[in-house]
């Protein structure tokens, strides 16, 4: 068996485990293996141990990764989703090429996006990212302003709006972890008795994992507890 492998099936029980402590089915969250940084072979090991979902957040890497993996293992086709700051000028391969993009903050880029989604694809997910900290280092929309904006990418053709996504700061104690979800959780849940039809809470990484399963995450974004810790040099 692989490091990665290992690595999944560790990730996999910790997942199973914390879903059940909070009474929810282990098939309710989706692991998304954050591959950043990591070549082609770590996606391609990674899809040979079960893993169907591959978050990257660099455009031209991504890209180049797609393209390899759809040459190199045509039979399978895994999900990718975008997980980077999105630049106006990025937004035509995003649309093309990506099944999912977690970080849509402004109206601005939803409208690109719908506009150059082909029409042959299915509709592009869509999560609305939020700044659920404050912090000013932070991208997303504020709480304040993600109702209009969640109404306004709802209307907009070849997206769909499936919910909200958060990268709170960094806490090493799980109630602190556990209190960020939980308000991004009730800004979900005020989104949809308003009317809207999400079901998408992309929330938690390797460190704060179990927080936000018990907190009613459905993806969570992993990547150095799958592949190991990244080089940033290249």
């Amino acid at each position: 068996m692989s490091t990665i492998e290992q690595n999944l099936q560790a990730v996999r029980d910790s997942i199973a485990q914390a879903a059940a402590d909070a009474q929810r089915a282990p098939a309710d969250v989706t692991l998304l293996a954050v591959s950043k940084t990591f070549g082609a072979d770590a996606v391609l090991a990674a899809m040979r141990a079960g893993q169907a979902a591959f978050g990257e957040n660099y455009l031209q890497e991504a890209l180049d990764k797609i393209a390899f993996v759809k040459e190199a293992a045509p039979q399978h086709v895994p999900a990718w989703h975008f997980i980077g700051p999105i630049q106006s000028n990025k937004t035509r391969p995003i649309a093309e090429h990506f099944d999912w993009v977690h970080t849509v903050e402004r109206e601005k880029i939803a409208v690109r996006l719908s506009e150059q989604r082909p029409a042959g694809l299915p509709d592009l997910n869509i999560c609305l990212q939020v700044n659920i900290s404050g912090e000013a280092s932070k991208s997303g929309v504020t709480p304040a302003d993600l109702p209009a904006l969640a109404r306004a990418v709802a209307q907009l053709p070849r997206l769909r709006l499936r919910g909200l996504m958060a990268i709170p700061e960094p806490e090493t104690d799980v109630n602190l972890q556990r209190a960020a979800f939980a308000q991004l959780r009730v800004l979900y849940q005020q989104l949809k008795a308003d009317g809207l039809a999400l079901d998408t809470l992309s929330m938690g990484m390797s460190a704060d994992l179990r927080a936000a399963v018990l907190e009613g995450a459905t993806i969570v974004r992993v990547g150095s507890a799958i592949f190991g810790s990244r080089n940033y040099s290249h």
